[in-house]
């Protein structure tokens, strides 16, 4: 489906959910005859929604709304929208530059040239490094020379700094939501997953210059990851160091009791929440795995409903999508990935791309 041909679909759909008939474009009105229209403003949720068969980890295609259950806050909602569509990609390559990532690092690089390797012409790339704070070092971009480079720069960079996960993955979703409307927003993070907890004897240690009221919290990245509609993959790869570093922080009493205090984020809890993946890169198949990602990134189900219930502006709502065991019986076991949920209220309809 062409982009004029999406976007006049999604208006018919929202002129249908309210009563108003589409009328044809060149169309002139009798303004003595017609009858005063009420405009009302509705918001259609649509969910992004991965669904692999579990054997053999390859997209079901074939499904139909039938086959689908979509729950607000555990209230079953009317589908309205069933779609699958590849829409372009835009993607912020996230890299960790902290001292446990050093070892491995040119090969996060590589993983990163591997996967841009597999996008389109029409995807955007940006990139950027994180340790104590981020930093933008290649905005949105079609000029994959462009991209190489800013990819290969981060690849030599260090930070003698912490690395706040929290920080790094508010930045990056914050700059995928400069992408278009109709594009499907991801990170894929480059990192160890060893993150450093903010507290004041860590940044203490670390000499880092950032002050805490500076820094965002877990809670800050989840909503900002929530609001801007970015899912969050991660490309992982762990050293030596890595395994050294979790090994005294798990025997630090003090090190848990921070952790609790002030969560540090972590790729898995990231990806469950938007729906991404955490693909490991230790594996002889990493370049097939990045692919395979690539393509089922950009081709998901669209998934629109209207809520059933108001809700408060602001208010956090639970998504849950669910597979009919009748889709089971057909396509065999099934994973299905979805974002548990969004931000209700103007604030969300504005800043949220699937929510139109």
């Amino acid at each position: 489906m062409g982009m004029t041909a999406r976007i006049l679909a999604v208006a018919s759909l929202l002129l249908a959910l309210v009563g108003i008939a589409p009328r044809a474009f060149g169309q002139t009105e009798k303004p003595a005859t017609q009858p005063a229209v009420m405009v009302q403003r509705v918001n259609v949720v649509v969910v992004d929604v991965q669904v692999l068969n579990k054997k053999t980890q390859q997209p079901v295609e074939s499904l139909t709304p039938a086959d689908f259950s979509v729950y607000e806050d555990g209230v079953r909602q009317r589908i309205a929208l069933l779609q699958r569509d590849e829409f372009p990609l835009s993607v912020v390559f996230l890299f960790d530059l902290t001292d446990s990532v050093q070892p491995v690092l040119q090969s996060l690089s590589d993983g990163a040239l591997e996967a841009l390797r597999h996008l389109r012409p029409e995807d955007e790339v940006a990139v950027m490094v994180y340790a104590a704070s981020a930093k933008l070092l290649q905005d949105f971009t079609t000029d994959r020379g462009l991209a190489v480079k800013a990819i290969e720069r981060a690849g030599r960079m260090h930070r003698d700094e912490a690395a706040f996960f929290n920080e790094g993955v508010y930045q990056a979703a914050l700059e995928a939501s400069h992408a278009g409307r109709t594009r499907r927003r991801v990170v894929i993070w480059l990192t160890d997953n060893v993150p450093n907890i903010p507290s004041e004897d860590v940044r203490r240690v670390y000499g880092t210059s950032v002050p805490a009221d500076a820094l965002h919290t877990q809670q800050d990245a989840e909503r900002e990851a929530l609001e801007t509609g970015t899912t969050i993959c991660t490309l992982l790869k762990r050293s030596e160091l890595s395994d050294t570093y979790d090994g005294i922080n798990m025997d630090d009493p003090m090190h848990m009791l921070y952790e609790r205090r002030y969560p540090p984020g972590d790729v898995y809890k990231y990806a469950d929440e938007t729906g991404g993946t955490v693909l490991e890169t230790g594996s002889r198949n990493a370049s097939e795995r990045l692919a395979a990602l690539i393509d089922q990134l950009r081709a998901r189900y669209n998934l629109g409903y209207v809520p059933a219930s108001a809700q408060d502006d602001g208010k956090f709502c639970r998504i849950r999508v669910e597979v009919s065991p009748s889709a089971e019986q057909r396509e065999g076991k099934l994973i299905v990935r979805a974002r548990e949920g969004y931000y209700r209220g103007p604030m969300a309809a504005t800043s949220n791309p699937r929510i139109y």
